[in-house]
């Protein structure tokens, strides 16, 4: 009962962000995709789902702990001078945490969810149950042939969850804009980096959505939205090769307009 009288004072986009957060990690991937998506659903939503591009519960932290040791063959605190015991970001797939290693170098830690590859088969399999009922039933929605999009939904997690076809994407996006100095990739740490755990290099920069705070640091809107497209329109046009979830959360601005893109 109580329960009920405190969603009621939620908004509809609040408790939808909310249901596709405790559905689990496949959802709220889902939810990002459609939070860059306001061709298919209102502003409201849009705003509310966006909340899912990093902010989303963190699991705990000695998990965490255990994760990396079975992955780096240590703990945290062994395989680093310092680590934040709290992330910096949480999202569907794991979560990241600030780190120090022995030459002083800042790094960026991102972690993986425990037992993700599990939960989301089980959920695809839902997803896809779900998608042939509506194609075989529902003549408005089998014109976008959801089973289609759930197949290309799944391939794109499948490569998701191993961390070592990131740390190959990073590098060969680095060399496209090698002599490009309005773009900033990340270093990755090949040797602090398995298919669950990948080590890159800390970059602080604001949130490309975070408009106010871009203005205080005195940093131009109009050339950053240039170098953003034109960054994008290389990448298909030039290269054939893409960063494929360019949400806000993904792209940050760094001193001079220049372009800092992550999570790859």
């Amino acid at each position: 009962r109580n329960r009920r009288e405190r969603l009621e004072k939620l908004s509809r986009p609040e408790r939808v962000r909310l249901a596709l957060e405790e559905l689990g990690p496949t959802y709220v991937k889902l939810g990002q995709v459609l939070s860059t998506r306001p061709d298919l659903i209102p502003v409201d939503f849009i705003i509310e789902l966006a909340k899912l591009q990093d902010e989303v519960p963190p699991f705990d932290v000695n998990e965490v702990d255990r994760i990396i040791a079975a992955e780096l063959g240590a703990a945290p605190d062994e395989v680093f001078t310092s680590f934040e015991r709290i992330p910096l970001a949480s999202a569907s797939i794991g979560q990241v945490h600030r780190a120090t290693l022995a030459e002083g170098e800042q790094v960026a830690v991102k972690v993986q969810r425990p037992g993700i590859k599990k939960v989301i088969e089980v959920d695809l399999e839902i997803m896809l149950h779900m998608a042939t009922l509506m194609e075989r039933h529902i003549e408005e929605i089998a014109f976008f042939r959801p089973v289609k999009i759930v197949e290309e939904f799944a391939k794109a997690l499948e490569r998701e969850i191993d961390y070592t076809v990131e740390a190959v994407n990073m590098e060969r996006m680095a060399g496209q804009f090698l002599s490009d100095r309005t773009v900033y990739i990340p270093k990755v740490y090949h040797d602090l980096s398995t298919q669950r755990v990948l080590t890159a290099e800390f970059v602080d920069g604001i949130k490309i959505s975070q408009v106010d705070r871009l203005d205080d640091a005195g940093l131009n809107r109009r050339k950053i939205t240039r170098r953003g497209s034109d960054i994008l329109l290389r990448q298909i046009f030039d290269f054939g090769f893409f960063h494929g979830d360019p949400h806000p959360g993904n792209l940050f601005v760094l001193p001079g307009e220049v372009i800092c893109l992550l999570d790859f």
